[in-house]
């Protein structure tokens, strides 16, 4: 016949098995999270087709050399490819953690994504936004990039993105003043880099990086620092509209989950 301490220590097991299995699917999925991620069917599928786009980029770049690629600092040069590159990490990260089932893998996407969609969004504004004043200034004439290439580049990695945040990853918790360090400081390494390039190579990978003097593109540098940190907290905003908001009721308790109909 079970003792007394016996029932209790089967209890706490139980409770212990309990809390373990939902902590882990808590770290699986946050209860503010629209779909399944980390999974096989989903979340593999938008991972993979993200692969394959950014894979092709890469592809492009060799396919049909310019004169960047005899360059020091290669096609990295480009913001464009630098963002790319975060967007690949994050995707493939992704991806392995779908295979695998892996939290931790999980979790470094979601850390990179927190850099590398915003980064794509600015792109993408900064790009069709100078191109509709004119193409030259970010392309030089020399080079011709066919329009779906050129959607490949600068459109695409930002709807992948875009697509893995609102609905493959928990909300974002870095609040305003770490975002403008953040895209601060990506900013200032991106100025020492393409400077560093310079010195080599004795042109800018963007004609209107020429065009400005110092000052200017101390400015164009800075605006964009701002809209990256600006579109870091556009974007966790909106996902917060799409899958609702989450609150502290009380410091030292958990938080409360609360959809767009309760608030």
């Amino acid at each position: 016949m079970a003792t007394t301490g016996d029932l209790l220590a089967e209890k706490l097991q139980n409770a212990e098995r309990v809390a373990a299995e939902g902590m882990e699917q808590l770290i699986r999925r946050h209860p503010l999270q629209r779909l399944e991620s980390p999974s096989k069917t989903v979340s593999a599928v938008i991972h993979i087709l993200g692969i394959l786009n950014f894979m092709g980029c890469f592809r492009y770049l060799m396919q049909f050399p310019t004169h960047i690629n005899d360059s020091t600092g290669w096609h990295f040069q480009y913001l464009t490819i630098i963002g790319l590159t975060l967007a690949t990490i994050t995707f493939v990260l992704g991806l392995l953690s779908d295979l695998l089932a892996s939290p931790r893998l999980f979790a470094y996407k979601n850390l990179f994504s927190v850099c590398g969609a915003p980064m794509e969004i600015l792109i993408t504004i900064l790009y069709w936004g100078i191109s509709a004043i004119d193409r030259h200034l970010v392309v030089p004439p020399e080079i011709h990039i066919e329009p779906s290439v050129d959607l490949m580049f600068h459109c695409f990695p930002a709807v992948f993105m875009f697509l893995d945040l609102m609905l493959l990853s928990p909300p974002w918790t870095i609040k305003a003043l770490p975002a403008f360090g953040l895209s601060g400081g990506i900013a200032v390494g991106y100025w020492w880099w393409i400077n560093y390039c310079h010195s080599y190579n004795g042109f800018y990978p963007y004609p209107i990086f020429e065009l400005l003097d110092t000052p200017k593109r101390a400015m164009l540098f800075a605006g964009s620092a701002v809209t990256m940190a600006v579109m870091t907290m556009v974007l966790k905003g909106a996902y917060g509209v799409l899958n609702g908001f989450e609150v502290m009721e009380v410091a030292g308790k958990p938080y409360m989950p609360k959809s767009k109909k309760e608030l």
